[in-house]
């Protein structure tokens, strides 16, 4: 007799196969991602770029908050817990598995809310830790933001814990939407409190304050949506800690990624405190080119990672590691082949990007942004390449890693953004040298420990995709000579218009020359067209 929580266990892995859950999570990211372009579009037009209400103090507010929602919330739970819920469910104990999720949701509930009392308390301090270079004014408006906010992390965290086991069991779609809400709340707020042609005593004189308020808002909505992922998978919840051997066993690996996440912050709070103290203005230009180059790593790397590595942990668990080898180079070429034509493109079209976000500005955030590029390819990469690491509970050698290069990045951001070098320029090719250098040590590491990892398949594909993409280059700049960007070129229409022309195009050409080269990476696409365009149409 099939006991219930290994049909809930089938019925969850045969309903979603890794392709549609990428898929899945990659449609829900491009929709997530168009909401928080727009986010980001409606608080740089709907509020000031200098004065109290400047947008540099409501950027500057998030970076101790967003801090501990790095460290614990996003990605940290994920490589530490599920691995761990994996087993107790493929040895068929559901009970075990919830009492875990239970133990160490409570436990972390309790650790976050203390965390939330101290920004609370302490936000003015902080905050002149992360901006110096803020007036007192902006700094006022920025603290008050921060306490607003200061509990978002613990409703993160619970979000991530809940989203985490719905993962395991093969539920994506409510931790692929929930993200909605929050980016729509604050849309909302930007729309409401807008401190352009306010006037007096209405919502607007809240300013920027109005923001925090529709983050926190955001953050509940966000953790309402993924309670009810967990209807029907026989979870209840229990006001207990039980400090099971399998509870220490997370807690000890969630440090090191938990470190590894954290230091990234840190790297992203020393940037913030660098570009503050470059004038006024260059904390929201860097926000705003860094924020446009997450897009496709969110897209790409995080998505398709996020949706692979229940399926590398299982590979894993089962003892099969030839699969777990087979499906891991599956992965990291498809996610090669993806991410060339995306690179290519931002490249070329990046001053189009800056207009159609920040009509202010411009020059500095195409110039910001043209140096991420390469933080962008190699960011994706390690979306992939880390989880290869946490698929074998080996969660300390990418924060050693981590530890190097983020205090070489530190270094290197300090140098090069000096007044006298490359000013906030210097933070993105800072950002770029260092993401590559990360990549190369760990599948340096992979190829000591894997001598087999990187066939002579795995480097023929990669050089094929190579060669493809030298094809995608040649269309980008010959499209970008066709469709110029011109000085008075504004708005979605024109702008978008122009976009879409010259991201076709490449994304056309990279699409056919693969198929010429015989990619097969390319053969889910062109299958799934031919099913689309000769699909026939039934007449009643």
């Amino acid at each position: 007799m099939v006991k219930p929580h290994t049909k809930l266990l089938h019925r969850a892995n045969k309903r979603i196969s890794l392709g549609n859950a990428a898929a899945l999570l990659v449609g829900a990211a491009l929709f997530g991602q168009i909401l928080g372009f727009l986010r980001l579009k409606l608080i740089n037009a709907n509020f000031d770029e200098f004065g109290p209400n400047s947008t540099d103090a409501f950027f500057a507010a998030f970076k101790i908050p967003d801090f501990f929602f790095y460290t614990i919330a996003a990605g940290a739970l994920g490589v530490a817990f599920i691995p761990v819920l994996t087993d107790h469910l493929h040895k068929h104990d559901r009970k075990g598995a919830w009492e875990l999720a239970t133990s160490l949701l409570n436990l972390l509930a309790v650790f976050m809310t203390i965390v939330g009392v101290v920004i609370l308390v302490f936000a003015e301090p902080l905050l002149s830790l992360v901006a110096p270079g803020l007036t007192p004014e902006q700094k006022g408006t920025a603290a008050t933001i921060m306490r607003l906010i200061s509990f978002n992390p613990l409703l993160f965290t619970l979000s991530g814990i809940i989203t985490a086991m719905q993962q395991t069991i093969g539920r994506f779609f409510f931790f692929a939407v929930a993200p909605f809400f929050y980016n729509g709340a604050i849309i909302v707020s930007a729309l409401v409190f807008s401190t352009v042609d306010a006037g007096d005593g209405g919502p607007g004189q809240l300013g920027l304050v109005g923001l925090g308020i529709g983050a926190l808002v955001g953050a509940i909505l966000q953790l309402i949506v993924v309670y009810f992922g967990m209807h029907g998978a026989g979870y209840t919840w229990r006001p207990n800690i039980r400090p099971t051997k399998d509870l220490k066993l997370v807690l000890n690996r969630l440090p090191a990624r938990s470190i590894d996440q954290g230091i990234d912050s840190i790297n992203s709070i020393a940037e913030t405190r660098f570009a503050s103290k470059l004038g006024t203005g260059n904390i929201t230009y860097y926000e705003n080119a860094y924020t446009l180059h997450t897009v496709p790593i969110a897209l790409v790397g995080t998505t398709i990672a996020t949706a692979a590595f229940p399926r590398l942990t299982e590979r894993l668990s089962s003892g099969r590691s030839d699969l777990f080898r087979k499906d891991f180079l599956m992965i990291l070429r498809a996610m090669i082949w993806i991410m060339m034509p995306i690179v290519v493109i931002a490249y070329f079209t990046r001053g189009y990007l800056a207009r159609l976000i920040f009509a202010q500005g411009i020059s500095q955030i195409s110039l910001i942004f043209g140096y991420l590029v390469g933080a962008i390819f190699f960011r994706t990469l390690y979306a992939i390449i880390s989880r290869w690491f946490y698929a074998q509970k080996d969660t300390k050698t990418p924060l050693f890693v981590s530890l190097f290069t983020i205090a070489f990045n530190i270094v290197l951001a300090y140098n090069l953004s000096q007044p006298d070098e490359y000013g906030v320029a210097g933070l993105a090719m800072a950002q770029s040298i260092v993401a590559a250098v990360e990549v190369f040590i760990l599948v340096s590491i992979m190829l000591v420990r894997d001598h087999k990892l990187f066939d002579s398949t795995f480097w023929h594909g990669l050089l094929r995709i190579m060669s493809v993409t030298g094809f995608s280059v040649l269309v980008a700049f010959i499209m970008i000579s066709l469709f110029p960007l011109n000085v008075n070129d504004t708005g979605i229409v024109t702008l978008g218009s122009k976009l879409g022309a010259i991201a076709l195009a490449t994304f056309a050409v990279h699409l056919g020359v693969s198929v010429l080269f015989g990619l097969n990476e390319a053969k889910p696409v062109i299958d799934r067209l031919k099913k689309f365009i000769l699909k026939p149409i039934r007449l009643q």
